[in-house]
């Protein structure tokens, strides 16, 4: 799958590419035949509180036939809110399929 990754106030290095890529091409199994069109992974640096210290932000957003999926997770850890964003895409994706399904047998 093809990534576009952006960065916002955070360096991006080829850890921070290979790591969203390697999660990417894990979701990649859940697609099946599902062709996506286009993939746009965002990290970026937000400013916490007082008390907060330094807050990531992960943001993927995926259009597939007839829809654009959407998370986006905040964490203290860039790598733990690039885990959790894939896991509830994945989540998503399913959801997309069972629907895509149901209308199927309902036609």
């Amino acid at each position: 799958m093809q990534v576009k990754i952006k960065a916002t106030k955070i360096e991006l290095n080829d850890k921070i590419k290979d790591y969203v890529q390697e999660k990417m091409d894990m979701l990649e199994k859940y697609l099946g035949s599902v062709t996506a069109t286009n993939c746009d992974f965002e990290v970026a640096q937000e400013l916490g509180g007082q008390n907060k210290g330094k807050i990531y932000r992960a943001e993927l957003n995926l259009s597939v036939p007839g829809e654009l999926l959407r998370v986006e997770k905040q964490e203290a850890d860039l790598f733990k809110a690039i885990d959790k964003v894939k896991d509830h895409m994945a989540r998503s994706i399913k959801r997309y399929k069972e629907k895509r399904m149901d209308k199927k047998r309902k036609g």
